[in-house]
């Protein structure tokens, strides 16, 4: 028989800490009632671009992407992920300062990241970039080029934060270190957007059942880790534990005020840069 169920698409990343944090969802850990879940597994920033056209009713989002849906997201109250004290870093071939890092094109994943937008607080707007595949980015640094385009230094996102020492590449800055100096607040890297037009009693039952996940996850914590080490590139058992406890914690369950605080002050300064182009205040699920 047809499944009457509610369905519910549902859009993340293809590393641990998103595997990590539906895996319940995605295993059927957790029962979902009258609705049913399809995951899709997929790139951020090509998620933060299809959410231009609504397709996903929970998507993960840059929250530099979100400041361009909010009539079509708000943002669940939890999933979040925050650098508190780390985030994206830049690396190099050789050594060389943050002042220096416009003197070349950095690979980055994507424009509507918030490693991106993060990036262009840290040095400016109109940096020269290119944009490559987040996995890719280690062997284009190495490299010095990616596909036929020169590349100095490389915007590491996702478990490269891990890694890029393997490739006897240099930290130049990490941008949650930065951050925390310029602000005293974690980055607010990603979310979950869920889309306004399920409804309020839908809304309400999807953010709830993600928050469920979120928490099988961290209850089983072994076994939530088994599944999210199939989408660690790289990553030994103790590296995806830690890649996973940098992102999936206690802002996970729940931005909190501190969280939102964050994520208000990075639209605020990123329009008062003149990288976003209008200001935006962030609607969470609830309010």
């Amino acid at each position: 028989m047809p499944d009457a169920r509610q369905r519910i698409r549902v859009g993340h990343s293809p590393d641990p800490d998103d595997a990590f944090m539906f895996h319940a969802l995605a295993c059927d850990k957790i029962a979902t009632g009258r609705y049913r879940f399809e995951h899709e597994l997929v790139d951020i920033e090509t998620l933060n671009r299809r959410a231009f056209q609504g397709e996903l009713e929970l998507t993960a989002l840059s929250l530099h992407a979100y400041a361009y849906l909010t009539d079509k997201y708000l943002l669940c109250s939890c999933g979040a992920s925050m650098g508190d004290g780390y985030g994206p870093m830049v690396v190099t071939r050789e050594p060389t300062t943050v002042d220096r890092l416009r003197d070349q094109p950095i690979a980055v994943p994507g424009t509507l990241t918030t490693a991106f937008l993060a990036l262009s607080l840290c040095i400016g707007k109109d940096f020269r970039h290119v944009v490559v595949p987040f996995d890719r980015i280690l062997d284009a640094v190495r490299d010095g080029s990616y596909q036929g385009q020169p590349v100095g230094s490389g915007l590491v996102i996702h478990e490269g934060q891990l890694t890029y020492a393997r490739q006897r590449l240099h930290l130049v800055v990490d941008l949650g270190v930065w951050w925390l100096g310029r602000t005293g607040l974690p980055l607010p890297l990603g979310a979950n957007g869920i889309r306004k037009d399920l409804g309020e009693p839908a809304i309400g039952d999807v953010n709830r059942l993600l928050r469920e996940s979120i928490d099988f996850g961290l209850a089983h914590r072994p076994e939530a880790l088994a599944y999210a080490a199939r989408f660690g590139r790289d990553l030994d058992d103790a590296r995806t534990d830690t890649f996973v406890g940098m992102y999936v914690n206690e802002w996970t369950r729940a931005f909190g005020a501190r969280g939102r605080e964050a994520v208000g002050e990075l639209l605020r300064l990123g329009f008062e840069a003149g990288i976003l182009p209008k200001r935006v205040s962030a609607e969470f699920v609830g309010e």
